[in-house]
């Protein structure tokens, strides 16, 4: 019986996560498994990734196949170079020692890459809100100004009507007829 270490698909439809199993290599992908080592949501960023480390080097030192995508995961955590270390110890190529030591300035080195990666993000985040605030305010000052030449040119419209309209002239005044009134 083949085992595979595999995903199993969980979650609703566009909102996928996924489960990490150890499963027969005949099984469908949703199917039965043997245990479930660990979760992956690639939906987070970064992806999140829960996983019973010594349950996976287990597995791997009984035979079990990781498939690709799994492999990629399990390197990422260290879980594939420990399992090259550990080779190492039982061939006789390293101590215990010497194994915990490489595996330690590892993870060291991983957490520091994360963290400067992590920085990085955070500082084009803000370079980016940075840059979309400065279009933002050239946009918005664009339209001021558009509006400002409109309402200038209404106005000007209203000074134009208002000096075409006849001003009422005395001689119009005395021909006009007098009103009279009834009187009884």
């Amino acid at each position: 019986m083949p085992t595979k270490i595999r995903l199993q698909r969980r979650g609703k439809k566009g909102q996928a996560f996924y489960h990490i199993v150890i499963a027969d290599g005949r099984a469908p992908r949703d199917g039965k498994f043997i245990e479930r080592i660990g979760i992956y949501n690639p939906l987070t960023n970064p992806a999140e990734i829960k996983l019973n480390f010594e349950k996976a080097i287990d597995w791997l030192k009984k035979g079990a196949q990781p498939t690709e995508t799994v492999k990629t995961i399990l390197t990422h955590e260290g879980v594939m170079y420990k399992n090259h270390l550990l080779k190492g110890v039982q061939k006789g190529a390293l101590t215990e020692e010497m194994a915990e030591a490489k595996f330690k300035t590892w993870i060291e080195e991983r957490q520091a890459k994360f963290l400067s990666k992590k920085k990085e993000a955070e500082l084009n985040l803000k370079d980016s809100r940075k840059k979309a605030l400065e279009y933002e305010t050239k946009v918005n000052e664009l339209k001021a100004q558009i509006i400002a030449k409109k309402l200038a040119k209404a106005q000007e419209a209203e000074r134009v009507e208002a000096a075409e309209e006849k001003p009422v002239v005395a001689d119009e005044i005395s021909h006009a007829e007098p009103k009279t009134e009834n009187i009884q």
